[in-house]
């Protein structure tokens, strides 16, 4: 088995998740075969109760496991699912080493963090290429080099590396070179701490990735090879992109990939980027836009719909069109009336979320969708969202709304199925992961998807109470699709409608660069038809 580690210093948020994923790419497109996990240095067993203001999107895999939204990279680049033990958090590390300790299971020992914490953050990293059919494990470590609680996690990885050979084990390092464009210089010290700190702790980088506005002369690559102890091939350019999906094109024309076969000993074809390389091509050449509004809760921190983002792109890219989305807080739909907020917009996606802050700023959105014939499509909450307005607006049902708001209201058209609880725990408690959908015949959901069954991933505790369907039906909502049984609405639609639909699950979870979701291939095309029939009618009238 071989390994990479990617680490990265000097600041955060230099794109340590789209730097592990597009070498996991490269080395996919060689024909090695490639496992991919993260490590995350927080005390959280996973990010499914944090805040999405502070940790921005759980990433949900088929098995149920809420994850760092870095593994969203990894299987949009990759092209593979991924599971709950591709994320690896301090807090599953030390619930296992504490649960084994009070079970007795480490024999009357002191339990430290050397060994025992290490060994279990080590069997983690292994366990990745457990199934046998894997060539390379790519690891990224969170954090940046220096934090206190990234120290077991890189103490593990060193450990790794002088257990399993320099040749089987290499480190890539992501580092910022900033310019300072008062002086007109490129400064490198920066990098040259960063890997000091590094080699404080027993670890020498073998690949430096150098994040930079503007190109890195022979000059500055000798320099930080010198300073830093590399070879200086193995000095790359991480140039600023217009999109990250450029990134493994350009890694590859750096020797990126050539470098890390090279230092791994491993036997390998030249990459097939064909297609990836016709996706640039058909991205770089679009010229038209569209204008689609998220109504959302978080919309002030846009990494919380980070696979809502890619999904646009990749949606956008089949239609032709750059997707422009138009960030909309639910409360100033609230404040300034739907028809004044979302001014402009050829479609509205409402995201999920969870509480009551925003819902009637939501509301209002559906129904100026639903009464203007603006293309719409609703998420998880937004499925709910639009279930309660058309309740209201079309059935006259006044009242209705979700427990999850108003545990006693009296008309819960959203509300807890029968035998569900969760004990007042909040962690993992929810409908997690991927269930099977049926899809009934002769809907838009059947037209889009092109299927009788689907598989979606899901998020979620509330659902579609049952009391109600058949009022909601016979006022004219489609249930387009339900779970196998028939017991749990997972798509609703309105057929007199240019596009109006919505589901339980999230389907931005699954779009992938050369393979956009249906759901949101159809609402970029509806919208991109709206704003062309706009301007028809603009024009005629000018005429």
């Amino acid at each position: 088995m071989k390994y990479i580690f990617v680490t990265g210093g000097v600041v955060s948020s230099l794109g340590k998740g789209i730097a592990a994923a597009s070498i996991g790419l490269l080395l996919k497109q060689r024909g090695i075969r490639v496992a991919i996990q993260k490590l995350d240095p927080y005390l959280n067993v996973d990010p499914g109760t944090m805040s999405p203001f502070q940790h921005g999107e759980v990433f949900v895999t088929d098995d149920g496991g809420e994850t760092d939204l870095d593994l969203g990279h990894y299987e949009r680049f990759l092209d593979q699912n991924l599971t709950r033990d591709s994320s690896v958090t301090a807090g599953k590390v030390y619930q296992a080493v504490i649960e084994r300790e009070r079970s007795g299971g480490y024999l009357g020992k002191t339990v430290q963090v050397v060994p025992h914490v290490t060994d279990e953050i080590k069997t983690r990293i292994k366990a990745a290429g457990a199934s046998g059919d894997v060539d390379v494990i790519i690891t990224e470590i969170g954090g940046t080099t220096g934090d206190i609680e990234g120290l077991p996690f890189l103490e593990a990885c060193r450990q790794m590396r002088h257990e399993e050979g320099a040749d089987n084990c290499i480190f890539v390092h992501l580092v910022l070179v900033p310019y300072i464009k008062a002086a007109k210089e490129i400064k490198t010290k920066p990098t040259q701490h960063s890997v000091k700190g590094l080699l404080e702790i027993g670890i020498q980088p073998d690949v430096l990735l150098c994040r930079t506005e503007v190109p890195l002369g022979p000059e500055i690559r000798g320099k930080i090879a010198l300073f830093c102890n590399v070879r200086e091939r193995a000095v790359i350019e991480a140039r600023d992109v217009t999109s990250i999906y450029h990134v493994p094109l350009h890694f590859h024309r750096e020797g990126l990939d050539d470098i890390i076969v090279t230092l791994l000993h491993i036997e390998a074809a030249e990459p097939d980027l064909a297609e990836w390389e016709r996706l640039i091509q058909r991205m770089t050449a679009i010229e038209e836009g569209v204008k689609i509004a998220v109504v959302g809760k978080y919309v002030q921190v846009q990494d919380a719909y980070k696979s809502i983002i890619e999904a646009f792109t990749h949606a956008g890219v089949q239609n032709d069109v750059h997707v422009q989305v138009e960030w909309v807080d639910a409360e100033d739909v609230e404040k300034l009336g739907a028809e004044e907020a979302l001014r402009g917009v050829a479609g509205i996606l409402v995201p999920g979320g969870f509480g009551e802050r925003g819902i009637s700023g939501k509301l209002e959105a559906i129904r100026h969708a639903r009464e203007n014939e603006i293309p719409f499509l609703g998420i998880c909450l937004g499925l709910q969202c639009a279930v309660i307005e058309f309740a209201r607006d079309v059935c006259g049902i006044a009242d209705a709304l979700s427990s999850e708001f108003s545990p006693n209201c009296p008309h819960p058209v959203i509300d807890l199925m029968e035998g569900q609880t969760h004990g007042g725990k909040k962690g993992g408690t929810m409908r997690l992961g991927a269930y099977p959908c049926r899809i009934k015949p002769g809907t838009l959901a059947a037209d889009l998807y092109d299927a009788s069954e689907i598989s979606e991933r899901h998020r979620h505790r509330w659902e579609v109470n049952n009391e109600y369907r058949e009022t909601l039906e016979r006022h004219g909502l489609a249930i387009s699709g339900t779970s196998p049984d028939g017991s749990l609405v997972e798509i609703v639609e309105i057929t007199d409608h240019p596009y109006f639909i919505a589901s339980q699950f999230h389907p931005e979870l699954k779009s992938r660069p050369n393979r956009p979701h249906p759901l949101f291939f159809g609402l970029v095309r509806a919208a991109k038809s709206q704003r062309n029939s706009h301007s028809s009618s603009a024009r005629q009238v000018s005429a």
